[in-house]
């Protein structure tokens, strides 16, 4: 595994939006001692960008959102920035389950230099359809900037369907995507059918890469690639370039990890075998996380080890 260093300029910003095509990390939050550790966030962005990554997520899932304060998770996303230096596109998780709140946050993540913003469903309250609608068009009203849509149901307790999708994209040209994450090749081919041949279609499970591919998916916003950025990108290059015999040779060296850095809630896992690579100085999360069991632990390391064998 390289380690972390210098990058030749790419080209900078603004990023039209199939940039946003390809393999995107969602970032994890490095924490040391209960603060967000900066040293290790700078070295994490070269670090992927090194390895080839096409963007960063700052501030998703992975990234701990729930548990970062409002100046934390803007920090986060201007720290992000300026560490990237235009290299690639960030997108910031700037989604809330209160429309007043997501406003707020996209508005001082666009004043922070984010590039583009992810999306996700309100959750717990769990909107309609029509609730949705109305709640990402006024996001979209707020900026000019691309914006990705987030469907996880089984976070949030509700989808962003289809047919909201084709309203939203109508509408506002500014949604470019979505980020998939409902399990369901079908919806990702429903999607790819009914929207412009120019909206994106992600996949929100490294596991679903390839079938996303297939149906006509762009790429894959990742979690397994915060500590193997070069073979996701990889991986999602070969789909781009319907090279699906060769993608599915490496996706079969990843199909362990990526499953089992699901073992337990993310991005517990994950942080683990980054820490346990040394990509950062701590695994820490932040409650009502907390680390592995032993037995999970002892299952995780051994899986990393069989998958670095296996790649090399």
């Amino acid at each position: 595994m390289s380690t972390p260093g210098s990058t030749p300029s790419r080209p900078g910003r603004p990023f039209g939006p199939q940039a946003y095509a390809g393999a995107h990390t969602a970032l994890v939050t490095p924490f040391l001692n209960g603060q967000v550790a900066w040293a290790d966030l700078r070295k994490l962005v070269d670090f992927q960008i090194k390895e080839g990554i096409d963007g960063l997520i700052s501030v998703g899932t992975t990234g701990e959102s729930p548990t970062l304060d409002y100046d934390e998770h803007i920090a986060v996303i201007e720290k992000t920035v300026e560490y990237a230096a235009g290299r690639v596109p960030v997108m910031a998780g700037t989604g809330s389950n209160a429309t007043t709140e997501a406003l707020d946050l996209t508005k001082r993540a666009d004043q922070a230099g984010a590039d583009a913003f992810l999306l996700v469903a309100p959750y717990y309250n769990k909107p309609s359809q029509e609730g949705l609608y109305r709640h990402f068009s006024l996001l979209a009203e707020a900026t000019a900037k691309p914006i990705m849509l987030y469907s996880i149901p089984g976070r949030c307790g509700i989808e962003i369907t289809v047919e909201t999708v084709v309203r939203l994209r109508q509408k506002h040209r500014n949604i470019i995507g979505i980020k998939e994450a409902g399990g369901q090749v079908d919806k990702a081919a429903r999607l790819v059918r009914e929207l412009d041949p120019e909206f994106l279609v992600l996949s929100g499970d490294d596991s679903l890469t390839v079938a996303f591919g297939e149906v006509g998916g762009q790429g894959i916003i990742s979690v397994a690639s915060n500590w193997l950025p070069g073979p996701v990108a990889q991986l999602a290059a070969l789909v781009r370039q319907k090279k699906f015999a060769e993608a599915k040779v490496l996706q079969a060296k990843l199909t362990d990890i990526f499953k089992t850095l699901f073992i337990e809630p993310n991005p517990v896992p994950v942080k683990h075998v980054m820490q346990r690579s040394g990509l950062i100085q701590s695994g820490e999360v932040r409650l009502p996380l907390c680390e592995m069991s032993d037995a999970n632990r002892l299952l995780v390391e051994a899986c990393a080890d069989a998958t670095l064998a296996n790649l090399r």
